[in-house]
């Protein structure tokens, strides 16, 4: 599984990227537009919305379960969330756990 979690840390840091790099590269660096893009429509809102959820309910498990476990730099997690998404903190956490 560790070398699964890996690949899945990668895929999951290069392809949203893809998008949000195409995003920069017309935009520039306008944080203000960038998220009020992701909520631009019912179907970008829904799934932005989803992730948000998703990403509150991870960290919140995951400081628990890293508590239980003896998991140490567990907070990695979060900046990893916030800056290459939920697609490669979750599989980093994984990996971690499969190591402690």
């Amino acid at each position: 599984m560790k070398r699964f979690y890996i690949i899945m840390m990668v895929v999951g840091t290069v392809l949203p990227w893809a998008f949000f790099l195409q995003f920069f590269s017309q935009n520039g660096v306008d944080i203000p537009l960038f998220i009020s893009e992701l909520f631009g429509n019912n179907a970008a809102g829904g799934f932005s919305m989803d992730l948000i959820i998703s990403s509150l309910v991870f960290w919140v498990w995951s400081y628990r379960d890293a508590r239980q476990r003896g998991i140490k730099h567990w907070w990695v997690v979060v900046p990893m969330n916030l800056l290459g998404g939920l697609s490669l903190a979750l599989p980093f956490y994984l990996y971690q756990r499969e190591e402690s």
